[in-house]
């Protein structure tokens, strides 16, 4: 169902970002090929990180139907394993001098229990884990801008997430909602943390996250489908509820374009769609968990996120 359209921010209000470097994960689909769209489309050079190199080709031919003059680009990044987001990290900084958008938009949800590479719970691993790691490694490239952003995706299920400090590689007992709201729970943690830390390194770069509110993607069916054949009722259950009521991606991808491009917007806002329970409607900053707000947590996320993922972050 799509939302009423009231009066507010839509994708005709992203301003020239001619010259503009931008990198999107999980930008072969859903919300991630939209925000990749759009902003090519506003003049954006982009890079599709995605894990299937094959399906970001297609998302490129799919967008050039749209835009046959974007500047568009596909690199592998697999966000479950952190070798591959060393390597994208390295052949994107020995042929990129900046980076002045990251859009951290990839995302699992829902899961039954799987690792990744390095043995991480799959989905804080992904969700989190391989998002401090690629931002910590592309962030020489983001201070090389006089203006970075880096916009990442969390969700309004954050407000069910607690962190789970004592096992955060989640080893010990697993249940796939609790995983995922911890996961998107950390999203908004980084975020304030890394803002923070830019802020007192006094460097030119902003923190911001978002989330899309109900939106028509495959991350709703995704989960179920994974449990096997005797769960697909459940899968198209869920498929057709989900068609009904959410709003399409194109409306779940705007608070990313307006956390991504909206002029002068202060770091650590955290931006959502303006309808009834944030789920759909136009894009504005919205409110967030207590737990999210708890700067001792987000302090001893960071570490935590350090230790697990070996990346540090030189603001220098």
């Amino acid at each position: 169902m799509e939302p009423k359209r009231r009066q507010g921010w839509t994708a005709a209000d992203i301003p020239d970002l001619t010259g503009t470097a931008a990198v999107v994960t999980g930008a072969n689909s859903g919300l991630g090929f939209v925000t990749a769209a759009e902003l090519a489309a506003a003049g954006a050079a982009v890079t599709l990180a995605v894990r299937d190199p094959t399906r970001g080709a297609a998302a490129v031919q799919r967008m050039r139907e749209r835009l046959p003059n974007a500047h568009l680009t596909v690199r592998a990044l697999d966000l479950a394993s952190l070798d591959s987001i060393a390597s994208f990290a390295d052949e994107f900084g020995a042929e990129t001098d900046r980076l002045d958008l990251l859009v951290n938009n990839a995302g699992v949800m829902n899961l039954p229990e799987r690792r990744t590479s390095d043995g991480f719970e799959m989905q804080f691993g992904t969700n989190h884990l391989g998002h401090f790691a690629l931002t910590g490694r592309l962030l020489p490239r983001l201070l090389a801008s006089p203006d970075a952003r880096v916009v990442t995706l969390s969700s309004t299920v954050h407000r069910i997430g607690k962190m789970n400090f004592d096992d955060l590689a989640g080893t010990e007992r697993y249940s796939p909602w609790p995983a995922y709201g911890q996961s998107k729970l950390a999203n908004l943690l980084f975020t304030s943390e890394l803002q923070r830390r830019a802020e007192s390194a006094g460097v030119a770069l902003t923190a911001l996250a978002a989330h899309p509110g109900f939106a028509l993607t495959n991350l709703q069916t995704a989960g179920p489908a994974m449990r096997g054949a005797q769960k697909t009722l459940r899968s198209r259950l869920i498929g057709s509820l989900t068609a009904m009521l959410a709003q399409p991606a194109e409306w779940g991808a705007l608070p990313t374009l307006y956390a991504a491009t909206l002029p002068g917007l202060a770091g650590d806002t955290f931006v959502g769609p303006d309808g009834v329970g944030q789920q759909n409607g136009h894009p504005v900053p919205v409110s967030r968990s207590g737990r999210a707000r708890n700067t001792a947590d987000a302090l001893r996320l960071w570490g935590e996120s350090e230790r697990l993922t070996g990346v540090t972050y030189d603001f220098a």
